[in-house]
């Protein structure tokens, strides 16, 4: 008597951030065949500090990548919190965490994470200048189209290209037609902070002591002006991670929504001269 052996499902992955390799990675050793479709001709390892807890590390753990991990990023157990004036607030501790449930929080460069997990992925699995338009289901199959003509069929298809996901609004459009999407799920995102990211090059170790220590100094002010915080991170490689943000009134929240993520270097040098004269912890 033959055995009926099903075969496996095919899945598109749009999308080669951090989630769809995430799910690459995962497809990968349980041997279910997939393919990334990436709109960028090239995807930059983007950023600032990025933290990994109890949470997931045990997925990383069980892939094989937590020394990796561990490798490209410092324990993070304390958590500075300051005044625009640099009086220190207070701290937060979790230096027992480890103890309580098993892995410590881990901060590291999220470029160095993304480099990390892309090499896990075989790069013939990932096809780039691939921007989706619009989805397509029938007979048991769905189909994406592409800006440059080209379509690709699967049985499963995941959207994991970012908050202004074409997956996404290609299927809230289908359910918008039918009356099924939920209203909250047609309204504008909430635009309530302005936040800038990233990693300096490599500092003097002689300069910032900190460097040289084997956890990471995390450190953030709070209550600017204008609802203004910033803060700083060491990561390994002699690296300061660093972060600034606005927080937007109700009015400025709204102008936002016209503007989407797409900035240029003039309203990147207006965030600049809202801080650089401003303190740092």
């Amino acid at each position: 008597m033959e055995t009926f052996v099903p075969s496996k499902p095919e899945v598109l992955i749009v999308g080669a951030g951090l989630a769809g390799l995430m799910l690459a990675l995962l497809l990968e050793r349980v041997d279910v065949p997939y393919h990334i479709y990436e709109r960028a001709s090239a995807v930059k390892a983007l950023g600032s500090a990025m933290a990994l807890g109890p949470s997931i590390l045990p997925v990383f753990e069980q892939l094989g990548l937590l020394e990796e991990v561990k490798r490209i990023g410092r324990p993070y157990r304390y958590l500075d919190m300051y005044s625009d004036k640099l009086e220190k607030i207070g701290t937060i501790d979790m230096s027992g965490h480890e103890k309580l449930v098993g892995y410590e929080q881990i901060i590291f460069a999220r470029p160095r994470l993304y480099e990390i997990m892309l090499k896990q992925v075989p790069p013939h699995k990932i096809s780039h200048n691939k921007k989706v338009l619009r989805t397509e289901e029938k007979e048991g199959k769905v189909t994406i189209f592409c800006s440059d003509n080209t379509r690709y069929s699967g049985d499963i298809l995941v959207g994991a290209d970012g908050a202004y996901s074409g997956v996404r609004q290609s299927l809230y459009r289908k359910l918008d037609e039918k009356g099924l999407l939920p209203k909250s799920d047609l309204e504008n995102f909430t635009i309530g902070f302005i936040n800038m990211v990233a990693v300096a090059e490599p500092e003097d170790p002689s300069k910032y002591p900190e460097l040289q220590d084997d956890r990471c100094h995390f450190s953030l002010i709070l209550g600017g002006a204008g609802g203004r915080t910033w803060g700083a991170m060491t990561v390994p490689d002699n690296q300061i991670c660093w972060a600034l943000g606005i927080q937007l009134t109700e009015a400025e929240a709204k102008s936002q929504q016209f503007r989407n993520s797409e900035w240029g270097p003039e309203s990147i040098d207006a965030v600049y001269k809202d801080f650089e004269n401003l303190p740092s912890p």
